[in-house]
């Protein structure tokens, strides 16, 4: 039985999305082309694949079988192509990366241009969003994300700041008319710019000073969506709305030119930055690694480090993870 490859991918696609839309998304084709890919596929292997309806789509348990096995399959046929690539003056293909909003704002910018220079025939696919997502499922070769949101059996790799924090500022003008908090504690007497995650909840705002740590519920007029609407919190806070709550990285342009002014500083929380991660049970496509060499070429590249679990990294893990001595 001769089964086109693409019908494949694209049922894979489709199942691994739950949706033919999301399907679409996240391989870059159209609803349309994917829905007439897998109904050529039931057709041909005489059997229903993906229970539809209007709400959702999800495989039969033919599906489930064959997804099974597709998934492996398709991948040492992706690593099979990307054997040949090898052999190329120049690495070639598409890269396509699931980031969170922040990073793509924050730490690709510095990275991307260098990388698309370097590599004219590579094409790179982004795509930024704050949800918890299965890369391979979603299609992507490798993410970015913080620690601890990373997948078990990863391979990961520092990229980006090694540290980060979290910053509170406000404009002049508002701290003028309520008063410049002093304690984490007083912020529950200001408005607050507060930010929800896509599952519906709005996380406390953490603090940390001499080894003591806090957690304020802040309350306040305005809540956006965490990343797809941080920038709307921050032109509210120049307008003097209230008091925002953001990476220090996005803010600082406005806390350098003295648009927004920093609060309770002492108290700000430091983070390990993010990492790159991939499944480690597939060869590295050369787009993959070619975008680490683009990035280390700058740094100082670090020991892959399989994750075994969402712990927090501390500082000595990390430089053991380093190959430097702690």
């Amino acid at each position: 039985m001769k089964v086109d490859l693409e019908d494949l991918n694209a049922f894979v696609a489709v199942a691994g999305a739950k949706g033919f839309r999301d399907g679409a998304r996240l391989s870059g084709g159209s609803a349309s082309a994917l829905s007439e890919a897998v109904r050529r596929l039931e057709a041909q292997l005489g059997v229903r694949l993906l229970h539809r309806t209007t709400r959702s789509v999800r495989p039969t348990e033919a599906g489930e079988r064959l997804l099974e096995r597709l998934r492996p399959a398709l991948t040492e046929v992706e690593a099979a192509l990307d054997v040949v690539n090898g052999f190329r003056d120049r690495p070639a293909g598409t890269l396509k990366l699931n980031v969170p909003i922040s990073a793509s704002r924050l730490v690709l910018p510095s990275i991307v241009p260098r990388f698309l220079a370097a590599y004219p025939d590579i094409s790179l696919e982004v795509i930024a969003e704050d949800g918890f997502v299965d890369v391979l499922a979603a299609g992507c070769d490798a993410g970015i994300r913080y620690d601890e949101r990373l997948e078990q059996d990863m391979v990961a790799v520092p990229i980006g700041p090694r540290f980060q924090r979290f910053a509170v500022a406000a404009a002049p003008s508002y701290l003028d008319r309520h008063g410049r908090p002093e304690h984490p504690r007083d912020l529950l007497g200001h408005n607050c710019l507060r930010g929800r995650f896509a599952s519906g909840s709005t996380p406390p705002w953490e603090f940390e000073r001499d080894g003591e740590t806090l957690r304020v519920d802040v309350t306040g007029q305005l809540t956006v969506r965490i990343g797809a609407a941080a920038d709307l919190s921050v032109d509210a806070a120049l307008a003097g709305a209230g008091v925002v709550y953001l990476f220090e990285d996005w803010l600082r342009p406005h806390l350098d030119s003295g648009a927004l002014e920093p609060v309770l500083e002492p108290w700000w929380l430091r983070f390990s930055g993010p990492f790159l991660y991939y499944p480690g049970r597939r060869l590295l496509p050369a787009p993959l690694r070619a975008l680490w060499t683009s990035y280390s070429a700058r740094r100082v590249a670090e020991t892959p480090i399989r994750l075994e679990s969402r712990r927090r990294w501390d500082s000595r893990r990390l430089r053991t993870a380093a190959g430097r001595p702690s």
